[in-house]
């Protein structure tokens, strides 16, 4: 499995009984403390993998430091990254470093799967239910935060999200049907279940009042706190969207929000998504996979 419908990961069969699962993720500091911002960048780039369905089992660093910048910071960074590493059972078999006045960190991480049971993003099915595992707003809280204008409990929230590891949501899935995941990250929610709806050949019909967003999202969004990333969203992916109502912009803009270690958003059977949510109380049902219409995807 390559490139082919914009997996998370790439996947390579070695027997009738194992596959390789191989991704890569690195970024700039979206958070001041460095030990946090290595934590978040290890648990962005492990996401790909939970969302093949597979488990993490070893990480490369990659790393851009400036020459003249702090040793204690970059202790700090690749300690929070270690810390996250060990919590996902994943070991660090090394890495590589260039000069760089950017500072820029991430992983190339190696998980196993299951040849027959990867969870592509291509197998959503019409009838199927669509179920999310994390609330939206990580870009504009990390941009209001660069502004200066972000509460300290808002962006405290945000971190906690981000770190948390999209592995036990993973894991709990593997007990049901699941037709189709993929994790929400940079492209935003729209830009990845555009991605799905494509690859599995149907409609994604998402309910936004029920969508989840972190605390202060809603406030930071209608203040103008809108990432690059956000805008660059839009402008690529709003050519699939259809909307059945007029949305308020800032809930509008918080569906092309850029994610850093974002939830999952799985396609799977309505029976086994009430089981997920029973199952897991942060899993929840944000709209259901419809036979191929207008746009790939359907806001109601």
């Amino acid at each position: 499995m390559g490139f082919d419908t914009a997996d998370d990961a790439g996947v390579y069969q070695l027997t009738a009984e194992l596959a390789l699962v191989q991704t890569v993720d690195f970024f700039t500091p979206i958070v001041d403390d460095p030990f946090t911002f290595g934590a978040i960048a290890a648990a962005n780039s492990l996401s790909d993998v939970y969302a093949m369905g597979g488990r993490a089992i070893s990480a490369l660093s990659i790393l851009a430091w400036p020459a003249k910048g702090e040793i204690e910071d970059l202790e700090a960074i690749l300690k929070g990254g270690a810390e996250k590493m060990r919590e996902a059972d994943c070991a660090i078999l090394g890495g590589h470093s260039v000069a760089d006045e950017e500072i820029k960190f991430g992983y190339a991480v190696t998980g196993t799967v299951h040849p027959r049971r990867v969870k592509a993003n291509a197998g959503a099915r019409a009838g199927d239910a669509l179920v999310f595992s994390k609330r939206l707003g990580t870009g504009v809280i990390s941009t209001a935060l660069k502004r200066g204008i972000a509460r300290d409990a808002d962006v405290a929230a945000s971190i906690e999200s981000m770190l948390t590891l999209n592995r036990k949501t993973c894991e709990a899935m593997l007990a049901y049907e699941v037709h189709g995941c993929t994790d929400v990250t940079g492209f935003g929610l729209i830009g990845h279940a555009r991605e799905m709806a494509l690859a599995s050949d149907v409609t994604l019909e998402i309910s936004v009042d029920r969508l989840r967003f972190l605390p202060g999202a809603l406030d930071y969004a209608r203040a103008g706190a809108i990432p690059g990333g956000l805008k660059n969203n839009r402008e690529f992916a709003s050519c699939a969207v259809e909307a059945a109502r007029e949305l308020p912009a800032e809930v509008e803009d918080l569906l092309y929000d850029p994610q850093t270690s974002g939830g999952l958003l799985i396609s799977l059977p309505e029976g086994d998504a009430a089981a997920l949510e029973s199952a897991l109380p942060e899993v929840y049902t944000i709209g259901r996979v419809l036979e191929r219409g207008t746009k790939p995807i359907r806001l109601i």
